[in-house]
Formats: C-alpha cells, sequence, structure tokens
C-alpha cells in the first residue's frame, strides 16, 4: 500500500483506543478466498425467523401452503424497533412454528421448502449505472423509508434496525457517519472480503447514511492488517467530498462502536448512551451495502457474506449464503467438517457462542461460523482468581471484570449491577487475557440474562 502526498487529505491515521487485547488473527485461513454464492437444493428447507433483530418480533404475513417468491415479505410488524422479514427462496410455506435459533431458544420461523426454479443471480458487487449521480436527489425520509422496507439491520453482528439508528433527533443532531471496515473479530474476513470485491455499493451505502443522518463528515475505519482494502477504498472515494479514511491499529475489539468512535474522533460515549449522544452513527460495511442495493434496486435483505473458517472444516471460505440457510447445508457445500472438528461456533472465538447443533438458521447478523478442532480448543482447567488484575487492565470499558463474575456466581445482582454489569459490551477481553481460566464473558451474560429476566418480571 502505497499513500502519495495526494491522497494525503483523504487518509489519516493511525489511531487506536485505550486497552483492548492482540488475539492471533488467523485471518489467513480464509481472506484470500473470493466470496462464492451458494443456494440450499430443490426440495430442501429455508428456516426463517421472526426475530433476528434488536427489538420487537415480526408476525408472520403469510400461511401454510403459501407460495412465495424471493424478496417477498413474510413478516412485518408495527413496532418502531423492528425490520421486516423477506422470503430469501421462491418456494412453499411448509409451517409457521417455533424453530431452533441461534440464541440456543425456539423462535417463531416461517418455514419454507425451497422450489425447482430460482430467480436470476443478482450482482451484489455492482450498481446500476449513473446511481451514484442520483444520491444526491434522494430525500432523508425516503432514504429511510426504503432501508425499513428493505428489512435491513446491523449486519457487524448487533442486528439493530438501521431505519431507527438513522432517523434524525433534533435534539441530538449527528455530524459524522463512521463507516466500520475494522473487522477486528479473529477469524473472521466477510466484511475484508466485501471491500475488495465490492467496494462501489459500499461508498454509496455510506453517503446514503450521510444523507439520511444529515451528517456532514463521512469516515471509513479500516484496521491496518488490511492494506489491499485500504487501497481499493481510498480510489473509490478520491472524488467524494466530506470522506476519509481512517486507517486504526490492528487491536481488538477496535471494531466496537465505542472503542471506534474514541479511536477515531477521540469522543466518549457515556455509561449507558449511545452514540447518537455524542454526534456519531457508526455503519458496519455489509449494512451500507446493503442500503445502497437497496436504494438503487428496491432490493431487501435476503442474503449475506458468511465467512466459514476453521481448521475443522473441510473447504473454509466466504459465502454468499441466502439468509434462513441452515448451518448444516452450510456446511455440507463447504466439504463437511473435518474428523477432528471440535467446537462450532456462532462468530469468532472472541465473542461467538457455541452451538450443540447445526439445525439452526443463518440470520441477518451472522457474519461468521468457525469450526475449531481438536488442537484449538483450550482444554486447560479453571482455577481460583489470584488477583493479578489483568481483566482490569484490558477492559476497554475500564470495568471490574473479577468483581462482576463473583458476585454473578453468588446470586447477587445488585452488586453486580453496582459494578456496571449491564455496560460490558461481552468483548471477551477478560477471558481472554484470564491465567485463571476463570470464563468471565460466560458470567457476563448470564448475568445480564438474570436481570433483563427480572427486569421482566
Amino acid at each position: 500500500m502505497v499513500i502519495t502526498a495526494a491522497d494525503s487529505k483523504k487518509v489519516a491515521g493511525r489511531f487506536s483506543f485505550p486497552r483492548g487485547v492482540h488475539p492471533a488473527e488467523n485471518k489467513e485461513i480464509t481472506e484470500n478466498v473470493p466470496v462464492r454464492r451458494v443456494q440450499p437444493a430443490s426440495g430442501a428447507t429455508v428456516v426463517v425467523p421472526m426475530s433476528q433483530h434488536l427489538g420487537a418480533p415480526c408476525q408472520p404475513t403469510v400461511e401454510a401452503k403459501q407460495e412465495v417468491k424471493t424478496g417477498q415479505e413474510i413478516g412485518s410488524s408495527d413496532a418502531f424497533v423492528s425490520a421486516p422479514v423477506h422470503s430469501p427462496v421462491n418456494g412453499t410455506v411448509k409451517e409457521i412454528s417455533p424453530q431452533p435459533h441461534p440464541s440456543g431458544r425456539k423462535v417463531l420461523s416461517v418455514v419454507i421448502k425451497v422450489g425447482d426454479e430460482q430467480p436470476a443471480e443478482n450482482q451484489w458487487q455492482e450498481l446500476p449505472e449513473g446511481f451514484a449521480e442520483k444520491i444526491e436527489q434522494l430525500e432523508s425520509e425516503e432514504i429511510i423509508r426504503t432501508i425499513r422496507k428493505a428489512g435491513i439491520v446491523g449486519m457487524g453482528g448487533a442486528a439493530f434496525p438501521t431505519a431507527v439508528k438513522l432517523v434524525r433527533n433534533e435534539n441530538k443532531p449527528v455530524d459524522t457517519v463512521i463507516l466500520n471496515g475494522c473487522e477486528c473479530e479473529p477469524y473472521l474476513t466477510s466484511d475484508y472480503r466485501l471491500m475488495l470485491e465490492a467496494p462501489k455499493p459500499i461508498v454509496a451505502g455510506l453517503q446514503l447514511a450521510m444523507r439520511a443522518a444529515g451528517a456532514k463528515q463521512g469516515i471509513i475505519a479500516i484496521e491496518d492488517n488490511k492494506p489491499d482494502a485500504i487501497s481499493i477504498i481510498l480510489m473509490e472515494i478520491k472524488k467524494t467530498e466530506n470522506i476519509q479514511i481512517a486507517i486504526c491499529r490492528t487491536k481488538y475489539p477496535q471494531g466496537g462502536e465505542r472503542q471506534l468512535i474514541n479511536a477515531v474522533l477521540g469522543r466518549v460515549v457515556p455509561t449507558g448512551g449511545l452514540p447518537l449522544d455524542v454526534g456519531v452513527v457508526v455503519v458496519n460495511v455489509g449494512t451500507a451495502s446493503a442500503i445502497s442495493l437497496a436504494c438503487a434496486e428496491d432490493r431487501p435483505l435476503t442474503e449475506r457474506i458468511v465467512t466459514l473458517t476453521g481448521r475443522g472444516i473441510k473447504e473454509p471460505g466466504n459465502y454468499l449464503v441466502p439468509v434462513g440457510m441452515m448451518l448444516a447445508d452450510l456446511i455440507d457445500q463447504a466439504g463437511g467438517l473435518t474428523d477432528d472438528a471440535e467446537k462450532v461456533l456462532l462468530g469468532g472465538p472472541m465473542m461467538g457462542p457455541s452451538t450443540g447443533h447445526l439445525n439452526v438458521p443463518i440470520m441477518k447478523g451472522t457474519s461468521g461460523i468457525t469450526v475449531m478442532s481438536r488442537a484449538e480448543v483450550c482444554r486447560e482447567p479453571e482455577t481460583a482468581c489470584i488477583r493479578c488484575s489483568r481483566c482490569v487492565d484490558h477492559c476497554p470499558l475500564k470495568l471490574v471484570p473479577t468483581k462482576i463474575a463473583h458476585a454473578v456466581k453468588a446470586g447477587d445482582l445488585e452488586t453486580a449491577q453496582r459494578y456496571d454489569l449491564m455496560a460490558c459490551i461481552e468483548c471477551g477481553c477478560c477471558g481472554y487475557i484470564c491465567p485463571a481460566q476463570i470464563p468471565l464473558l460466560q458470567y457476563m451474560r448470564s448475568g445480564k440474562a438474570a436481570v433483563q429476566a427480572a427486569r421482566r418480571k
């Protein structure tokens, strides 16, 4: 990567945030594997959960035995914080019932039997001729309506409805949209491949998000371990105004909203607050691409790129997958599991929860699946805390993870909350750095779940 003097106004760096960790990246497994589209076989089933976003779940708008087309709305909600869902295939609704969900519980879902004839493949890498010039003609309300209709949510993992994020708030104006291309989670390369193979929809999506939110400045944040992506995106933004690249030092969890805002802009999102409180909106590169395709072609979010990786998979790679395709079917199309496959993670090794079965669907927020071999799985037993304070030193939010974990373990949710349990972003830095192998992240998650259950009661 060579940054010329002429490029200096478009590129700034190297940014970082306090604390964090540097786990082994292991991205070489898939970073050079181009995206390949996969489709479920005729007669197979896809399962589309009515809840695959933060906020209110959708209600089915179709019935059993009804024929559906790719892109047809099959679930919707009148709630403000929600996002409709669409059929990813041509087929017939087999049933509407609770089905296994990546969260571990059963969720109301539309089960579709895949038909014999499917539509022609979409060109996800390009936009219609002349669309970039039309962006300036689109109004904020029109962009947000289109995003909501398309069912677009955050595709970096959080799955927050994007239309809600971009709605203007007169009391909290937004001056900057940060496009998150850091992809700091080890093993995962779906965002990286998207930046290499489809830069035009990404940049157009950022411009649309800026218009929707009323932001005057756009920043594309990319870690310095992705020089090829930086070069390609730089070529794409050379003729655009008010957009520049921020090169961030490789560190985990750089891709977290709070950490990224602090690194790039020096602003601190208050505990319990939102990026909106400091005049910022953060959008993932995959989300930006979906925004531009929706606005240019009225295309709903029915497919996404998933990194299927790890040394427990025979053909690791980056796959363009219909939302709702079963994990087992995707693994089969990637050659299946190796003989020493030991653990399947829904995401990367830092934040991804493990799953005990493969009959769960790909979701809008599924950026990766990591299949770890027996040799990769840590088997060291948990021992007593030695009060080394490493978890405190590396927590990006300056929490005291051991205090919270001890409180959760004792069932003392009041004390856990007093130590800001609910502020935890579940990045896993504490458990990664712990020499006693205490599963601190699991204690955080179980504690938060217990607090939320108590609040519901």
